[in-house]
């Protein structure tokens, strides 16, 4: 009976010991490489683009080497850059959406104007 009071305390133990090493590890992989920074949209979609080629490339090889995996450790923090900035410049592009359909919905004519140009303007940097 004392022995499964104790199990779940001891698994507890163990999920939190790993946890700790996968934090330590995690720590000191994040500052292992810097990618490409991404300071505008425009910057994004072009690192974008460019290093997911690159990364096809790598992939498209075949069987992949450990010289292949670093290398595509290296895409991935310039594809991480490009997607955060992304992620961001979405989710203001989303809110100047709603704001366009709301006054689409109460007859602002200006907002409507104003907003949908603003909107435009930053998702043809997405799509041609």
């Amino acid at each position: 009976m004392q022995i499964k009071t104790l199990l779940p305390s001891a698994v507890l133990l163990a999920i939190f010991a790993v946890s700790a090493v996968a934090y330590d590890d995690h720590q000191e992989r994040v500052d292992h490489y810097e990618g490409l920074p991404a300071e505008t949209l425009e910057d994004a979609v072009k690192n974008f683009s460019e290093y997911n080629r690159k990364l096809e490339a790598v992939l498209d090889k075949g069987e992949l080497t450990a010289e292949d995996l670093d290398t595509i450790h290296r895409l991935t923090y310039t594809l991480e850059n490009a997607l955060e900035k992304i992620n961001e410049e979405f989710s203001a592009l989303a809110d100047t959406l709603e704001e366009v359909h709301v006054a689409s919905e109460t007859t602002d004519y200006e907002t409507v104007k104003t907003k949908g140009q603003k909107y435009l303007s930053v998702s043809r940097q997405l799509i041609e």
